[in-house]
């Protein structure tokens, strides 16, 4: 109680921060289930039940066709993957602990910890699930080839980044809208089912129903993420600026909104949290 605290120095409060961060993550991924493994299962099994539906889909309807030429369930999984990415990395961060939450009362913990932590997990999360997916498909099923694994490998975490983006407005926004915030976060990710085309191709899309989809970054992002996957799809009609500005400009709105809340917030706000 009447321990005198030595100051620290950068790098000591660096690595203090770093811990902090890394525990906080690894309980927003055991929220899912008490047992990290089976948490993380249960990811990826939501992840193939969703290539296999779509997969299923695609041969009722007819529509294998119209996919880009190469492998159908990579091109399947390209969209799958970003989809669930973006929509897990922002549905983590809006509901990450808000000023007013309990755990704001212990020293250490802040809003930057409780939203870099709920970002990571939904990171770690997503990619492990990839990784995990894609192998067992190169090596149980048939080989996969990338045009340019890096490129991809930069959309997927320009995916990830523009929920976090999200979030973070969607969370800034909770104590003032304790009701409508968790409604809009799931309207929009049930806009982005279809909004998102993960299951078509920009270049093939009529024109009258492009603008439909043009506002959405995740389209812009998936649409160019196939780009680099496949050596025979050069995307036409979407670019990486647009999803690069607007979460940059998201970003800059949640940091605004979240501190404007923080110095606003007040216990009493129950709802908020």
């Amino acid at each position: 109680m009447f321990q005198q605290r030595a100051p620290k120095s950068s790098m000591q409060s660096a690595f203090a921060l770093a811990e902090l961060v890394f525990h906080a993550a690894v309980r927003h991924v055991r929220k899912s289930h008490g047992n990290a493994v089976i948490g993380l299962l249960l990811n990826i099994l939501q992840t193939v039940v969703l290539i296999v539906v779509f997969y299923i889909l695609f041969e009722l309807i007819g529509l294998r066709g119209s996919a880009v030429r190469g492998d159908f369930v990579l091109y399947l999984m390209s969209g799958i993957f970003l989809f669930m990415t973006h929509i897990k990395a922002m549905g983590a961060v809006a509901a990450a602990e808000g000023p007013t939450s309990a755990m704001m009362k212990h020293s250490p913990m802040n809003t930057a910890v409780s939203i870099a932590s709920a970002a990571l997990s939904a990171l770690y999360l997503q990619f492990i699930s990839a990784a995990v997916v894609l192998f067992i498909y190169h090596a149980a099923v048939t080989p996969i080839s990338i045009h340019d694994p890096v490129g991809a490998m930069a959309m997927f975490l320009l995916a990830w980044a523009s929920g976090v983006s999200l979030g973070m407005v969607m969370m800034a926004l909770r104590p003032w809208l304790p009701e409508a915030t968790p409604l809009i976060t799931q309207v929009y990710q049930r806009m982005n089912m279809v909004f998102s085309g993960k299951m078509f191709l920009a270049n093939t899309m009529p024109g009258y129903l492009r603008p439909f989809f043009d506002w959405n970054p995740l389209f812009h992002i998936i649409d160019q993420t196939r780009g680099f996957l496949f050596l025979n799809y050069n995307p036409h009609y979407t670019s990486i600026t647009y999803p690069l500005v607007m979460t940059g400009v998201f970003f800059v709105i949640g940091m605004m909104a979240e501190f404007y809340t923080r110095k606003h917030a007040s216990a009493s706000w129950g709802a908020g949290r």
